[in-house]
C-alpha cells in the first residue's frame, strides 16, 4: 500500500521526490520533498489515483541489482535521495527493487503478489519529518496511512483511532487543566494545579507502598555529574548524543538522563557485609533526555522527566527472590489501576553491550528462570536488551487496546565490576554485587499520559485532583458551602466550590465535563438540615446525605488503592 500510495503522489505531483516509505504498526508512511503543502483534498485525489492503481491489478516484482544499476536507475528519474541512500550502503550488500506498473523503488520487501491484494486502505495525515530524522537536514512532508485485509478491520481501527483522538492526553490535559505546554522549554511539562495534585498523588502511593511494604530506603542523588562518572559507567561511550552536556571551569559535565550511576556511587560510598543484602535504593527525581525536537509528543516523549526508579543490590543467591518481589509489585500495582499487560523478554544486541557474552547468557536465564517459576507467560524479544544486561519488559493494554511500554526490570553484571562494587561474604572476602534496575510506571509523564487516556480523564475517587465539587444554588448558602469544604478537607477530601452566580444546571454540566466524581448541590434545605444532595459521576443521584456519611463514603473509595 505504501508503494502504491508513492506512486500515486508521483503520478498526481511529479515534482515530489521520494525518500522512505517504511511500514510501522498501524500501517505506513512516506516522506515526500515537495515544494508546496499537502492539502487534505490532496490526500482524497491520492487515495482516488491509489484505487486507479489497485484496480489495474499489476503485479509486483522483485528483482535484484548492482549498486551501478541502482545508482543509474535513480539518477535517470533524478531522486537525489535515493542516490543517497544507495551510497550509504555496505559494500555487497544485496539490493533489491519491487516494481509494479511503471512504478520501482528500493525494498527489502516481501510485498503482497498484486495490487489487487490491497482490500481497504486510508490515508490518515501530513506531518512534517526532517530526512533521516536529523533536524539538520532538509524538512519533508510525512503522508500516514493504513491498510487492512478488510473493509470491517479498517473500520474498526478508524473507529478506535477516533476514540483515541478524543481521549488524547493533550486535548484532555488542557481540557481538564492539568498540563501545559511553551516552547520556551521543549519536551518539559508545566503542571497546572490539578495535574500537580495528580502527579503528587501518584507519586506518594508509589512512595508509601515502597516504603511500607517493598524495603526500599528512598535516596537523591545530585542531577549533574563530571564525564568521568559517564565514563565509568559507560554512557558517555554509548549515549553521550542523548545526554544535555555542560561545561563548568573546563570541565565536562552531563545532566543524568537515568538514576542508576548514582545510586552505584552512593553504595561505594560505604562497607557492606552480605548480611546487609539486599539494599533497595529508590528515588524520584528530574531526569534528561536530549530527545529529537521532531520526536517530542506531549507527555508521552519529553526532553525532562521523572522515574519511579529503584536499584537493589543483591547477592547472587538473592536473584530470583528479589526479581520474584518485583514481578508481584507491578501485578499488585496495575491490578489496582484495572490494567492488563504483555510481558517480554528482551536479550543481548550483539552491536551494543557491555561485559561477557558469559555473564550476559547467565543473567538471560536467572531472568528467564524466574518468570517461569512464578508462572508468567511471556516473549522473547532478541537484541532489544539495554547495552548493560538484560531486562523485563510489560506492555500495558489500555481501555481502547493499544499498548504501552511501562514497567521493566533489569538485571545488572556490568555497572557493579565498572564501580567496583563489592561486599564481604561469609569468607571475609570481597564479593561481587548483582544490581537489579526496575521501574514500576517507567516515567510518570509517560504514565500519566496512559492513564488520562486510559480513564478519558474519569479518574478513580482516589486519584482525581478534584473529589467533589459543592455546587451552592444561592449566595445565602455560600457560608455553609464554605464550612463543608473546611470539614471535608480536615478529613482529607479534596473539594472545591462553585460559587458563582450562575444557574445550578451549568455549574453541573461544568462539573462533569471536568469529570470530578462527586457533586454536592447545597441549597435552603441542605443548609437547615446539616445536609448535602448528592450526585455520583458513576452512580448517579444518592440522595441527601449528612456531612460525615459523605465524608466516610468518599473516604473508603480512597482506600481502595491499597
Amino acid at each position: 500500500a505504501a508503494h502504491v500510495m508513492a506512486d500515486a503522489v508521483q503520478q498526481l505531483f511529479p515534482e515530489a521526490k521520494v525518500t522512505i516509505g517504511p511500514p510501522v504498526e498501524d500501517g505506513f508512511y512516506y516522506d515526500f520533498d515537495y515544494p508546496n503543502a499537502f492539502s487534505v483534498s490532496d490526500l482524497e485525489k491520492i487515495e482516488a489515483k491509489m484505487r486507479e492503481i489497485i484496480v489495474q491489478g499489476a503485479a509486483f516484482e522483485c528483482r535484484e541489482v548492482t549498486r551501478d544499476e541502482a545508482l543509474a536507475t535513480f539518477a535517470k528519474r533524478n531522486e537525489p535521495y535515493k542516490i543517497e541512500l544507495i551510497n550509504g550502503l555496505p559494500e555487497g550488500e544485496k539490493i533489491t527493487m519491487y516494481r509494479h506498473g511503471n512504478w520501482e523503488d528500493l525494498c527489502r520487501g516481501p510485498h503482497t503478489v498484486k495490487t489487487a491484494d490491497i482490500k481497504a486502505f486510508k490515508l490518515l495525515k501530513v506531518a512534517g519529518a526532517y530526512w533521516r530524522g536529523d533536524s539538520k537536514n532538509k524538512m519533508l512532508q510525512r503522508i500516514y496511512g493504513t491498510a487492512f485485509a478488510s473493509q470491517a478491520e479498517l473500520d474498526a481501527f478508524l473507529q478506535q483511532r477516533e476514540e483515541a483522538e478524543k481521549r488524547d492526553h493533550r486535548k484532555l490535559g488542557k481540557e481538564l487543566g492539568l498540563i501545559a505546554f511553551h516552547p520556551y522549554a521543549p519536551g518539559a511539562a508545566f503542571w497546572l494545579p490539578k495535574g500537580a495534585i495528580f502527579y503528587h498523588e501518584l507519586s506518594e502511593f508509589m512512595r508509601s507502598l515502597l516504603l511500607s511494604e517493598g524495603g526500599f530506603v528512598e535516596v537523591k542523588a545530585p542531577l549533574l555529574f563530571n564525564q568521568k562518572l559517564w565514563e565509568t559507567s559507560g554512557h558517555w561511550q554509548h549515549y553521550a548524543d542523548a545526554m544535555f552536556r555542560v561545561v563548568s571551569e573546563e570541565q565536562n559535565f552531563g545532566l543524568k538522563p537515568m538514576n542508576c550511576p548514582g545510586h552505584m556511587l552512593l553504595y561505594s560510598m560505604g562497607l557492606h557485609s552480605y548480611r546487609d543484602l539486599p539494599i533497595r535504593y529508590c528515588e524520584q527525581t528530574p531526569l534528561h533526555r536530549n530527545e529529537a525536537s521532531g520526536t517530542l509528543a506531549g507527555l508521552t516523549r519529553v526532553r525532562q522527566f521523572c522515574q519511579d526508579d529503584g536499584h537493589i543490590f543483591v547477592r547472587p543467591d538473592q536473584i530470583e527472590e528479589e526479581v520474584a518481589a518485583a514481578l508481584k509489585l507491578v501485578a499488585k500495582i496495575y491490578g489496582i489501576f484495572d490494567l492488563k499487560y504483555e510481558v517480554k523478554l528482551s536479550t543481548r544486541n550483539p552491536e551494543k553491550f557491555i561485559g561477557s557474552i558469559e555473564t550476559w547468557e547467565s543473567a538471560e536465564k536467572q531472568l528467564a528462570a524466574a518468570l517461569e517459576r512464578n508462572h508468567i507467560e511471556y516473549r522473547l524479544e532478541p537484541n532489544e536488551a539495554a547495552f548493560y544486561g538484560p531486562k523485563i519488559d510489560f506492555d500495558v493494554t489500555d481501555a481502547i487496546g493499544r499498548k504501552w511500554q511501562c514497567a521493566t526490570i533489569q538485571l545488572d553484571y556490568n555497572l557493579p565490576e565498572r564501580f567496583d562494587l563489592t561486599y564481604i561474604g561469609e569468607d571475609s572476602k570481597k564479593h561481587r554485587p548483582v544490581v537489579i534496575h526496575r521501574a514500576i510506571f517507567g516515567s510518570f509523564e509517560r504514565f500519566i499520559a496512559m492513564l488520562i487516556e486510559h480513564y478519558a480523564g474519569a479518574f478513580p475517587t482516589w486519584l482525581a485532583p478534584i473529589q467533589v465539587q459543592l455546587l451552592p444554588i444561592s449566595d445565602d448558602v455560600i457560608d455553609y458551602s464554605q464550612d463543608v469544604k473546611a470539614k471535608l478537607m480536615q478529613s482529607g477530601i479534596r473539594v472545591a466550590v462553585d460559587g458563582r452566580n450562575e444557574k445550578l444546571g451549568l455549574k453541573i454540566r461544568e462539573a462533569q465535563l471536568q469529570k470530578v466524581p462527586y457533586m454536592a448541590v447545597i441549597g435552603k434545605k441542605e443548609k437547615e438540615a446539616g445536609g448535602l444532595a448528592i450526585r455520583s459521576r458513576v452512580k448517579g443521584d444518592l440522595g441527601v446525605m449528612n456531612i460525615g456519611d459523605f465524608g466516610k463514603l468518599v473516604l473508603a473509595e480512597n482506600e481502595q488503592k491499597r
